[in-house]
């Protein structure tokens, strides 16, 4: 005969934010946040697991922990918000990526004295209108919720967990939105639908269309021989490290289907229970000398008790089960594989529930845990029972417009990472210095692409010293300034030029008299205060004659005619004395650079002159990194550039790029500039970056050592498997911890994973998986670097030749 769920349901309804039943039981519900899965070391899992045995010895007799986890499959829908060629790209690629959603629920029940033990015979769902003879006293629900509040402060206190309370608007369905209750019962595929679906308990338990399946941890005999608060997770692991995951992992994230993972520990009265199991023993001590069955029981209910009362422990009663449903029958036996294989890794032999899987899928209801049949519940410590609870979740992510969107590793979900903002204002981070280090061919190009073009569409400067050609295709599909020598097109700036509302200030002199100083004076000449002022007086006549003088063109050609003609006039008018200041010096060893010398191009540029306004600059200096004149001279260049747009740019992020060419950059005296960046820069919004793939450099440079890992709170690193037997010298250098080390080696380049390090506090590895066009875009190696530029050519701008060149490519792989 059909009934109602409404006529049987358990639940009374929902007072005070609490869910009563109608055996007078009344339930206090959280959303836990858990730590994101491959983060934690094996001495976190031990806090974590010691932890939760405090809470749980901390809850009344008779109250019963429910923690319900689901995990449903999805599929990612990105917002249709993106803007620009390669962000609609990545759109497009991660639509549809399936994952795993994870609610992890927790629900604290209290149970009225003197209430009626539920078993599989005296379920509520088979007897439905029993009602309690008297309701709770106010102040045991009081006393209850004190509890509540301590087990919460003290799961928090880890620094680990978070616990939201959930209100009766959470608990109850809204418009639109199903409520905890119904959800269980109808097993929706979102939040978002309100339906009703039948229930059958025929051969199996049928919801709707789906057919559900149980698989139970109910009995002793099916648990692991040993069981802690962790696992070796092998796929991780070196031959140096063990990579820890919890020891229920393989029921939470890591079986890839939608399921429930219900976990059930019952605190009864604990001097009862000794009680009862004393009598069980002397009853086994009487009948072991008839069998052998009763002799093991009598040895292992002794050691029990030993356990119990000689170290203290709190036994308890447990259960856990995993919940699958599919569609069709062949569906749930392969879900149902996949549960005992995971179970099999814990060394468990789950069993599949026929007859009593009714009764616990009841108990399930949200708020009727108290009603779980004791029959299929085991006796255990407090201490073994935590082992079983789900400790991680999904990684989480902050929102798009605020970080770099990587994937996780599990799943390769977009996951979006606030690298500087975030961890500065939690106090994770001082500075927001960065290191990216890999070797060759391990994708660290790829990734400081990345984080550039991201940094850039959030709205930052970017300013990149590069050795190497590795950005030249992303600055043109971005039309920034790109600065390289060639033969037949060589590099030209022109520091002089004053951008539109920019003046003379005294930063902009400071950097010009330092570039003039360079051009004029060997390393061991002297410079003297009154060649300082003159030069000061140089620069400020110039600017005034430019000003009165609009066809003036300000280059450095106008500056060397302008010493020649109007300031020599001015210094002998004054009587400045040669030795003092010597003007003809000046100018024979300025004249290479004024029109018809040698390098008469180097300052005289007309075009890419907006440097201040342009928010994506690249300097490669490949061809004249050890060129005694160019080389000291763009560096001072470089220098002045980013130091005008960091105090210029007021609440702009600025970000300063150096990969590879620190090396050259050193050797030419801009160790200091390094330093200074590294220290100073944070304060105006800066981020300075380096980028380097020696990773003896690391150990041995003490501009590396020094001036940037000690100033670099965000460590952005590739594989390093390769470098094991040297990798102590290396995580010295780094400062890593033992977690660190262990998480870092667990990086696979194949993957194209990254392991990222937040001022020592948050360690995770991200995937950097990018979409086709970003791949073409950023790529570093050589052929497909020309065949870019040749499609782009063809096409006639980067982002055509890219598209073009993408879609040719998903053609041979379809037709492949």
């Amino acid at each position: 005969m059909e009934k109602r769920l409404s006529d049987i349901l358990p639940i009374l309804g929902i007072e005070n934010d609490c869910i009563l039943s109608k055996q007078g039981e009344f339930t206090v519900a959280y959303r836990l946040s858990l730590p994101e899965i491959f983060t934690l070391s094996d001495d976190q899992y031990e806090n974590l697991h010691q932890t939760w045995i405090k809470a749980i010895r901390v809850l009344p007799k008779n109250s019963v922990l429910h923690k319900q986890d689901w995990f449903m499959r999805d599929v990612l829908q990105p917002a249709e918000t993106a803007e620009g060629f390669l962000e609609k790209a990545a759109a497009r690629h991660f639509k549809g990526r399936p994952y795993l959603r994870h609610d992890s629920l927790l629900y604290l029940t209290k149970k009225p004295s003197g209430r009626p033990v539920s078993s599989s015979l005296f379920s509520t769902l088979l007897r439905p209108n029993l009602f309690p003879k008297e309701l709770l006293q106010e102040r045991s629900r009081l006393e209850f919720l004190d509890a509540c509040a301590r087990f919460q402060r003290l799961l928090e206190d880890t620094g680990l967990i978070r616990l939201e309370k959930l209100k009766a608007a959470e608990l109850q369905s809204q418009p639109g939105r199903s409520g905890l209750i119904e959800r269980y019962c109808y097993l929706p595929e979102n939040d978002r639908q309100n339906l009703m679906r039948d229930i059958a308990f025929e051969d199996n338990i049928r919801i709707g269309s789906k057919q559900l399946a149980v698989y139970t941890l109910g009995d002793a005999e099916d648990l692991p021989s040993l069981c802690g608060p962790r696992i070796t997770y092998d796929r991780y692991s070196t031959d140096q490290t063990r990579f820890p995951v919890s020891f229920a992992a393989g029921l939470g994230l890591l079986l890839d289907c939608s399921h429930i993972y219900n976990q059930y520990i019952f605190i009864g009265d604990a001097q009862e229970t000794l009680r009862r199991l004393e009598k069980k023993r002397l009853r086994l001590q009487s009948l072991s000398v008839y069998s052998r069955e009763n002799a093991i029981a009598l040895e292992a209910t002794n050691a029990f008790l030993n356990e119990a009362i000689g170290q203290q422990r709190l036994p308890v009663k447990a259960h856990f089960n995993v919940m699958v449903w599919a569609d069709k029958g062949d569906e749930l036996k392969t879900l149902g594989n996949q549960v005992v294989s995971s179970l099999a890794v814990m060394d468990a032999s789950g069993k599949e529930e026929t007859r009593g899987a009714p009764q616990i899928w009841w108990a399930g209801i949200p708020g009727n845990a108290g009603d779980f049949p004791v029959n299929d519940t085991f006796d255990t410590f407090a201490e073994q029972a935590a082992c079983f609870i789900s400790q991680e979740s999904n990684y989480h992510s902050d929102p798009p417009g605020q970080g770099i969107r990587f994937c996780d590793r599990l799943s390769r979900r977009p996951v979006y990472v606030d690298l500087f903002d975030a961890p500065r204002a939690a106090g994770i981070t001082s500075n927001m210095g960065m290191l990216i280090c890999g070797s060759s061919g391990g994708g660290k190009s790829m990734t400081s692409n990345h984080i550039l073009h991201s940094l850039y569409a959030m709205g930052a400067h970017c300013v990149t010293v590069d050795i190497g050609g590795s950005y030249k295709s992303l600055c043109e599909m971005l039309g920034g300034y790109y600065f390289t020598y060639e033969e037949s097109n060589p590099i030209r700036f022109n520091p002089f030029f004053l951008s539109p509302g920019e003046t003379l200030d005294t930063e902009k002199k400071e950097s010009l008299k330092a570039l003039l100083v360079s051009l004029w004076k060997g390393e061991n000449e002297t410079f003297n205060r009154a060649e300082y002022v003159a030069l000061s007086n140089a620069l400020q006549g110039y600017y005034e004659y430019w000003a009165k003088n609009a066809p003036v063109f300000p280059c450095f050609d106008s500056f060397y005619e302008y010493l020649e003609r109007d300031y020599r006039k001015l210094l002998e008018n004054h009587r400045v004395k040669e030795r003092d200041f010597d003007m003809d010096n000046f100018l024979y060893v300025l004249r290479p650079y004024y029109t018809g010398g040698e390098f008469d191009y180097l300052l005289n540029a007309r075009e890419k002159l907006d440097l201040l306004g342009q928010r994506f600059v690249v300097i490669e200096l490949d061809q004249i990194k050890d060129h005694p004149i160019l080389f000291p001279v763009v560096t001072l260049v470089i220098m002045e550039l980013f130091i005008s747009k960091m105090r210029r740019l007021p609440g702009v992020r600025k970000v300063l790029t150096i990969d590879e060419a620190w090396k050259a950059i050193a050797k030419a005296g801009m160790a200091e500039f390094i330093r200074y960046a590294f220290k100073t820069i944070r304060k105006f919004n800066g981020v300075p970056s380096v980028v380097t793939q020696e990773l003896d450099d690391l150990i041995s440079s003490p501009i590396i050592r020094e001036a940037i890992i000690n100033n670099a709170d965000i460590k952005v690193l590739m594989d390093m498997r390769k470098f094991q037997g040297k990798f102590d010298k290396l995580q010295q250098a780094l400062g890593l911890s033992d977690k660190g080390k262990t998480i870092l080696l667990s990086v696979n380049k194949d993957d194209r994973e990254i392991f990222i390090d937040i001022g020592g506090q948050i360690m995770k590895v991200y995937r950097n998986e990018l979409c086709p066009e970003e791949y073409y875009a950023y790529t570093t190696e050589g052929k497909e670097r020309i065949k870019v530029r040749d499609y782009a050519e063809h096409y006639g701008s980067m982002e055509k030749g890219i598209a073009a060149l993408v879609q040719e490519q998903t053609a041979k792989t379809k037709a492949a």
